[in-house]
């Protein structure tokens, strides 16, 4: 694979770090501290901004215990509602803190994020997560402090991943042409939107996550990798 990069933009779940690690540790741990913390922490203004907006969606005046039980739901479901992962990332923080778990990483993810900045290639995160829960996992992960590698962090605030318009104000925030730009996610819908709004794309088909390969039509025509130490970067 040869294209003309100049910056990479990568998705967490499924791409750097499994999509258990996040479904079995981080959403579980979210789901039983949610009333505790919202019982400590529910008038907090920052808390209380997305307490508010998660009643005022489901209809007004509630009891934060309503919002807690609506809030657990949507976890869930794996609801990519951006209340629901501003509280969860407080949440985790506490988790990180206190060393309840550190963040999953493959190491061909790790090793290539640094490969890439040593390369003096900037690196940006877009993920559904909130950015300060990003900055953290990266932060505590099982690789250590990532957090140097990246030049810059994008969640829901900045549009849905399935948007293509999200795609088009990532790379103005960027300031380089889209068609300059690679964006490596495991989910084709996010692909596709970035891939219609001008970046470079790679599907990145782990099979620990996904046992069976999608192939052929099932990538939509992006390319495809197992690991990110398949992904070949031409620099002009």
């Amino acid at each position: 694979m040869s294209m003309p990069i100049r910056a990479i933009v990568t998705d967490i779940e499924g791409t750097t770090s499994s999509i258990s690690f996040v479904k079995d540790v981080l959403f579980p741990y979210a789901r039983r501290a949610l009333p505790a913390f919202v019982k400590a922490r529910g008038q907090e203004p920052a808390v209380r901004r997305w307490l508010d907006a998660v009643a005022t969606e489901v209809g007004g005046a509630c009891s934060d215990a309503t919002v807690v039980e609506v809030l657990q739901g949507w976890i869930d479901q794996d609801r990519k509602h951006t209340a629901l992962k501003a509280l969860q990332g407080m949440i985790w923080a506490e988790g990180y803190r206190h060393a309840d778990f550190t963040a999953h990483i493959y190491p061909d993810a790790a090793a290539a994020l640094r490969r890439w900045r040593d390369a003096g290639l900037p690196l940006y995160v877009y993920s559904s997560g909130s950015v300060p829960a990003q900055r953290l996992f990266f932060g505590h992960s099982d690789a250590g402090d990532l957090t140097p590698l990246f030049s810059g962090w994008f969640d829901t605030e900045i549009g849905g991943k399935r948007e293509a318009s999200s795609y088009a104000h990532i790379a103005e925030a960027i300031g380089l042409p889209s068609e300059r730009i690679l964006f490596l996610s495991d989910v084709i819908e996010e692909l596709d939107a970035a891939r219609d709004a001008g970046l470079h794309t790679t599907l990145v088909d782990r099979r620990e996550d996904y046992p069976q390969p999608r192939l052929g039509e099932a990538t939509h025509g992006h390319p495809r990798v197992e690991s990110f130490a398949d992904v070949a970067l031409a620099r002009d």
